[in-house]
């Protein structure tokens, strides 16, 4: 399911505007595999879209084919109205940047920056500044005469960020950047470099399989799979709004329960859910059901029995088996740890919140 994109066109201070980006039907075959299916995914001005699936579902074939590095068996690619479907990498204006740093290990971060400046034969005054710029950008301005074994993983990346954005490109695309790094750097990272897109403006693709790191960074999030996009939406609405049990289960943890759709809701644990548009309507069902809308409370004579209490800092998980039923998790705030316990009794219900249904064949 694709949707329009909304308008999005951040100004930075030199009053520039992303550009609008274009796949229309693209398809993509390696042999028998069919790695983009007709995919058609349109990027605002100025826009920041994830895409985001398992490993091969195409979505890095579709940031390859945009960069101009595989060449799509059909469809258009177009960037602010042009053509560039058959059009060179070299000639297509975009920067990249890939998990591996890839900075010349021969070069100071200073040079590495100026390195597509030279390419593209700019005056060396003007290189300097430009580079000086975007190292300031990225925060590395004292680290500009270190050469890349001097630098740490996350240091090099920013380095890699500010080589790409040095050219002024017009579209920016970002393969599993962060994938290489420790957790701790690469949140700080995504948030950098989400800050730097919004005060460049560059129109950017970005290519993940950490669902946690798309929904932070993105304008819109696409979840693919064999090739097609599922669904694309901004984060919020994809978490809350999954229209299938694909999207639903990829994105976030889920429960799957059973139940009985009856028009506009189901009836779920002794407890009626409302359902979401695109859910089945009748007869027996599985509703998806995220663990924050799930409630659990000890009770002797409760219908579950704890099985693991995880603090996981800002909350903590209840894992419960269901007498006769499915495991289930349960999200509590972090100071409800102390109030449970492996084996004990308790009783879980949802909270009335819109979940997604989809039929299934009784036993």
């Amino acid at each position: 399911m694709t949707t329009a994109p909304t308008t999005y066109a951040p100004t930075t201070s030199g009053g520039q505007r992303g550009v609008a980006v274009e796949l229309t039907g693209l398809r993509r075959s390696y042999g028998p595999v069919r790695a983009l299916d007709d995919l058609t995914l349109r990027l605002a001005p100025g826009e920041l879209v994830a895409l985001l699936g398992p490993s091969g579902c195409g979505k890095t074939t579709a940031l390859r084919c945009l960069a101009g590095l595989e060449d799509p068996d059909g469809g258009r690619i177009e960037v602010d109205g042009k053509d560039l479907t058959r059009v060179p990498t070299n000639r297509r204006d975009l920067g990249m940047v890939f998990q591996a740093y890839s900075l010349f290990p021969h070069m100071t971060a200073r040079q590495n920056v100026e390195f597509g400046l030279q390419l593209r034969r700019q005056p060396g005054e003007r290189r300097r500044a430009r580079a000086a710029a975007m190292l300031d950008l990225v925060g590395l301005s004292s680290q500009a005469d270190r050469f890349a074994h001097q630098l740490s993983g996350g240091q090099q990346q920013r380095v890699a960020l500010a080589r790409a954005l040095a050219i002024e490109p017009q579209v920016l695309l970002l393969d599993e950047p962060l994938s290489a790094l420790d957790a701790k750097v690469r949140v700080q990272l995504r948030d950098e470099i989400r800050r730097i897109q919004l005060e460049v403006g560059t129109t950017t693709l970005f290519v993940t399989h950490d669902q946690e790191e798309a929904l932070a960074v993105a304008d819109r999030v696409g979840v693919m799979r064999s090739g097609r996009l599922e669904q694309i939406a901004a984060p919020q609405e994809l978490y809350s709004r999954p229209v299938n049990d694909f999207v639903a289960d990829f994105v976030g943890v889920t429960n799957r329960l059973p139940g009985h759709a009856h028009g506009h809701a189901a009836a779920v644990m002794d407890a009626d859910v409302p359902l979401l548009s695109g859910s089945a309507t009748s007869g027996a069902v599985t509703v998806l059901v995220r663990p924050e809308h799930l409630a659990v409370r000890p009770d002797a004579a409760g219908g579950a029995e704890v099985l693991s209490v995880s603090f996981l800092g800002a909350h903590a998980r209840v894992v419960a088996q269901v007498t006769g039923g499915p495991k289930v998790f349960v999200q509590v705030p972090s100071r409800a740890v102390a109030d449970f316990s492996p084996g004990q009794r308790v009783t879980v219900t949802p909270v009335g919140e819109p979940a997604l249904a989809v039929a299934r064949e009784e036993a």
